[in-house]
């Protein structure tokens, strides 16, 4: 056999597994522009396109929903008591209330009674939850998208050994991309100390095992089921603005005690169950109301059935009367959002985006200075934050609505990380939120007014490539 007619086989094989593969993508895809643009890959250069595909091309993940099925129809009564705790703090129970269309995006329930505490920057995080752990009597849940050996990732685990050394269950999860670099040492030396730490596994199971394009981007604790921690911080000594690229570090988190420390947990065991295939042991706590403030958790993730973080994120903005006014370190938002952005500042809202002056992930950066000046043209204010690295997610709407969470404006979060928000319906909490992101504008630039042709050649070439690669962003 010649070696033109190999040649032309393997083309023949190569471009028929591409358009087999591009017909998966033509199905699968969420949206039309990943569609489009996996599809003509596929086609035109097979070769490249079908491995590629088969790393970064899937938004869906396969096994996720099938697993916390089957503990639930397993662990029925753990289940049952569970919601039994939370029924009598649902706000749904106030007679004549309507639900809240984000309890049908988010899947839970908005819950009365709980105090929530506004932790600005790392130390005062870090302070508040090593505070938590300390206190700990039962378990501690712990869940990272990023945990370092360092200074701050030593005083973590010192504390979670000690803890467990006193008889206090400890779970450890983290995300095994976003914390490559945490070595064995550590791991062993709390495993030795009776700490159950695991990772996340997003290849495992069928359809999964090409997969790094999917991160558990969550950050959790919780302590006795009755306080929990959510937010933006990571474990390292960057999050206490010591990194050596940024001079500082915005960053926010919040601390729930009350019933919404529950959901929390129940993500956390989600997330545990799928890691390991078994379920924490640990007690679900009795539950008082400590506060006045009204809180919906929302996960979110490639494994729900619709895109919840995008929903969430357009109810949000479309709800909005007086103002909306979002903190996020990625700006790289999709057709629907970036409308929604749109007509809200076109509609008289107060539209506000908060966004670092500087780069923490440069092709990302780069695509932001793409979007800003189609929501600027309208009426959109954005500001770049000028003092070290701003990493916070966190909106406001109007008066009476905040969110802290681990979702950022990005292509990532809304469709590739599992990730966390929580919901505050409080006004005094609000505004709280107000005073805060409002000094954040102060140590900000605006750059509203700049126009696209006013960026240096670099930026103006960079940020249209880079847009290019949105979907993977």
């Amino acid at each position: 056999m010649s070696y033109t007619l190999i040649f032309s086989l393997l083309l023949t094989v190569c471009h028929t597994i591409g358009v087999g593969t591009a017909l998966h993508a033509l199905y699968y895809s969420r949206s039309s522009q990943g569609a489009i643009a996996w599809v003509l890959f596929l086609m035109i250069f097979p070769i490249i396109g079908v491995p590629a595909y088969f790393v970064f091309g899937r938004t869906r993940f396969f096994g996720y929903r099938e697993r916390i099925k089957r503990m639930l129809d397993t662990h029925r009564a753990v289940f049952a008591e569970y919601r039994a705790r939370l029924a009598e703090h649902r706000l749904a129970n106030r007679s004549g209330r309507k639900v809240d269309p984000l309890e049908h995006i988010g899947g839970n329930d908005i819950l009365l009674g709980n105090r929530v505490e506004l932790l600005i920057d790392g130390e005062r995080t870090f302070a508040a939850l090593f505070d938590a752990l300390e206190k700990a009597r039962s378990y501690i849940l712990v869940e990272f998208f990023i945990i370092k050996d360092d200074t701050l990732g030593r005083a973590l685990q010192e504390r979670l050994i000690r803890k467990a050394q006193e008889g206090v269950s400890v779970f450890v999860l983290f995300d095994e991309v976003g914390s490559s670099k945490l070595p064995s040492s550590y791991i062993t030396e709390l495993e030795q100390a009776g700490v159950r730490i695991n990772r996340f596994h997003t290849r495992q199971g069928v359809g999964n095992f090409f997969q790094v394009n999917f991160r558990n981007h969550r950050k959790i604790v919780v302590v006795d089921g009755v306080a929990a921690f959510v937010g933006g911080h990571n474990v390292g000594d960057e999050y206490l603005g010591k990194g050596k690229k940024f001079s500082s570090w915005r960053d926010t988190h919040i601390k729930i005690e009350g019933p919404a420390a529950l959901p929390l947990q129940g993500i956390f065991c989600a997330d545990w169950a799928w890691a390991t295939g078994t379920l924490p042991s640990i007690s679900i706590p009795e539950i008082e109301p400590v506060g006045e403030s009204d809180v919906l958790v929302v996960a979110s993730g490639p494994a729900d059935p619709n895109e919840r973080c995008t929903l969430l994120f357009l109810e949000a903005i479309t709800r909005a009367k007086d103002r909306v006014w979002i903190a996020s370190p990625y700006f790289v938002p999709d057709e629907s959002i970036l409308r929604a952005l749109q007509l809200a500042a076109m509609r008289g809202v107060d539209v506000r985006v908060l966004l670092p002056e500087k780069a923490d992930h440069l092709m990302v950066w780069l695509a932001s200075f793409s979007y800003v000046p189609e929501v600027t043209a309208v009426g959109v204010k954005v500001f770049r934050y000028t003092e070290g690295f701003l990493h916070q997610k966190v909106f406001l709407v109007d008066d009476y609505l905040s969110a802290v969470g681990t979702a950022n404006l990005d292509n990532r979060s809304l469709r590739l990380n599992f990730e966390v928000t929580a919901l505050v319906y409080d006004s005094s909490f609000c505004s709280r939120v107000g005073e805060m992101l409002t000094a954040d504008f102060a140590r900000s630039r605006d750059v509203s007014s700049m126009t696209f042709s006013e960026l240096s050649l670099f930026k103006k070439l960079g940020s249209k490539a880079a847009r290019l690669f949105s979907p993977v962003l």
